[in-house]
């Protein structure tokens, strides 16, 4: 019996609290009969107690070697040894999905000795030298937390660990088992890492969760032209048509599509080059929708033109793609209508009544650059380039738009801050994309070199939707919240289920407290002193989500305000009970 690992071959489905979404997701696929690599799991429960003592809990250690054996036996390779070497991956998995916070670390296990095993078993020298490349640069960036610079191939290993010890003043282990050891605490401790603690108060997610680790078997897409990774949506996440949507890749990893330092090509590639894999991918997408009800974001790596899944998770969907897609599979009796209302967010709500611009507005306007339309919306602002910046410009009342090269996860802060990012490297599958989906922030990318980062200091209009980026500010008009069908059905669906009524303003006819007016009203702490008694309200801290739910424990019978399908979300999820709100927010974050 194991306390802190448990093997993901499919045989049983722990819950996600416990092995994590990358690792329930690996598990399921398994049971499903898809080809996945194998994996063992270390549980949020070793987390937990290695947060508590800053230390392995005892035995983990041990059961850590009884995976890799496992592997092994799995895989017919050996890990840190040749002939057939066994390289592993390191994978953060939190059970409520936290895109690009967390921290992986690939070709685990690859030592000078094992490169020339792998170079002689695949007759490929390039390949296993640019293995060993990457394994040295993401080593320096997640372990050790250092820049160390681009490596090149044309150096040796004993250069890259130089270089690493120069930079960081730690020396690289030589022992595989202890890199392997190294990598798993810097999962753990990437749980705490800044960026992580704001993406987790921004989404109301428990800082106590943890998160697990998952160590799965390489398969490599940079193994020459039949090989590649990507990642792909069942549905389209920005529109939310009914259609596969995603990127791909050739002779690849998969660190190379999600980083953003490179540009994918569309999925459609793929299937002229690899159609038996593109086929194959297909299905499992089909499959996969329809056994978990929702829309997929699938990471895939096909090797030697054999198909693997990485993981399948819930997709993140830009507010428009989440109305539709709702829609969608109530028409299709996928989903019923107390889960419709948990797939969609009062924020990402109110991100679709938000400003847009009015029809013929971008023919007027100057064009400063073009990308790709990873996340609808528009954001006016001044152009800035550092999230430092960003974050402090906004707390004055600034509007900003954030302008990278690419994003990684240390700029979070920086885009939360912003009314829009903009990129000039990678796509729609990228860390800027997926991030500011979650977010429901417009978002732009691949623009290309140069050409958002020499807007700094410049005000801009930027159109997620069209994938544009206009000089000045453009006027805006607000969409009516009776004028889109999708909102108008779910707001039908949401009175009903909605422990309390809500009405608009003007509807109110004088009989409302008014908390705009009362002393104190804008703090959630005097909701209950000042509803005692009181049926109808509106406004101060009605205005926050979590002031609803308090008004609801005070006691309202009504709340006055717009837009109102907001509000009616926001009071469902506030009188349901804390687990079942749990569940609500696994639905909207993942």
């Amino acid at each position: 019996m194991t306390r802190w690992t448990l093997k993901l071959d499919g045989s049983h489905l722990p819950e996600k609290t416990l092995i994590g979404g990358k690792g329930w997701s690996v598990a399921r696929m398994a049971a499903l009969g898809l080809t996945v690599p194998p994996a063992f799991v270390i549980t949020t429960e070793a987390c937990t107690a290695y947060r508590g003592s800053k230390d392995y809990p005892e035995g983990l250690e041990a059961e850590i070697a009884d995976g890799i054996a496992w592997l092994e036996q799995q895989t017919g390779r050996t890990y840190g040894r040749g002939p057939s070497p066994l390289l592993v991956s390191v994978r953060s998995g939190a059970a409520i999905s936290m895109p690009g916070m967390m921290d992986t670390v690939l070709n685990m296990g690859i030592t000078p000795d094992t490169e020339t095993a792998l170079a002689e078993e695949c007759g490929d020298p390039v390949f296993a030298r640019d293995t060993h490349r990457r394994f040295h640069e993401l080593y320096a960036h997640i372990v050790l937390k250092t820049e160390a610079g681009e490596f090149s191939n044309d150096e040796t290993a004993q250069d890259w660990a130089a270089r690493i010890e120069t930079a960081s003043g730690r020396t690289l282990p030589a022992d595989p088992a202890d890199r392997l050891h190294a990598a798993v605490r810097a999962v753990f401790d990437s749980w705490d890492s800044r960026r992580a603690k704001r993406y987790r108060k921004h989404h109301d997610i428990p800082d106590d969760l943890g998160t697990a680790v998952v160590v799965q078997a390489m398969v490599f897409g940079n193994m020459g032209g039949t090989s590649g990774t990507g990642v792909m949506f069942s549905r389209n996440p920005i529109d939310g048509e009914p259609t596969v949507y995603g990127e791909f890749l050739a002779n690849a990893q998969g660190e190379d599509v999600v980083s953003g330092k490179f540009t994918p090509q569309r999925l459609d590639t793929m299937l002229d080059a690899l159609p038996e894999a593109h086929d194959a991918l297909l299905r499992a997408a089909r499959m996969l929708e329809i056994e978990n009800r929702d829309v997929q974001d699938i990471e895939f790596t096909v090797q030697n033109g054999t198909l693997y899944l990485l993981q399948a998770r819930a997709a993140k969907r830009a507010p428009e793609a989440a109305l539709k897609i709702i829609c969608d599979m109530l028409d299709e009796g996928t989903i019923d209508e107390k889960t419709a209302l948990s797939r969609i967010t009062p924020d990402q709500v109110r991100s679709l009544l938000a400003p847009r611009l009015p029809e013929g507005a971008s023919a007027r306007a100057k064009q400063l650059a073009r990308g790709e339309a990873a996340s609808p919306g528009i954001g006016i602002g001044t152009v800035v380039t550092d999230s430092d910046e960003a974050e402090r410009r906004a707390k004055n009342g600034e509007a900003v738009i954030l302008a990278r090269a690419t994003t990684s996860p240390d700029d979070l802060h920086g885009m939360i801050a912003a009314l829009a990012v903009v990129t000039e490297r990678g796509g729609s599958t990228s860390h800027a994309a997926v991030v500011s989906r979650a977010l429901g922030v417009p978002c732009v990318t691949g623009c290309g070199e140069g050409s958002v980062t020499a807007l700094a200091g410049r005000k801009v209009t930027v159109d997620g939707s069209g994938g544009l980026i206009f000089d000045g500010e453009l006027p805006v008009q607000e969409p009516d919240e009776t004028a889109l069908s999708g909102l108008v059905r779910l707001t039908r669906i949401a009175e009903r289920l909605s422990p309390v009524k809500v009405i608009l303003p003007e509807d109110a006819l004088g009989g409302a407290l008014d908390l705009n007016r009362v002393e104190g009203g804008s703090e959630i702490e005097n909701l209950p002193r000042l509803l005692t008694g009181i049926d109808i309200a509106g406004g101060g801290a009605l205005a926050d989500d979590k002031g609803i739910a308090a008004g609801l424990r005070a006691g309202l019978k009504t709340i006055v305000g717009r837009p109102r399908l907001p509000i009616l979300l926001a009071a469902i999820r506030g009188a349901r009970p804390s687990e079942d709100r749990d569940t609500v927010a696994v639905s909207a974050t993942e």
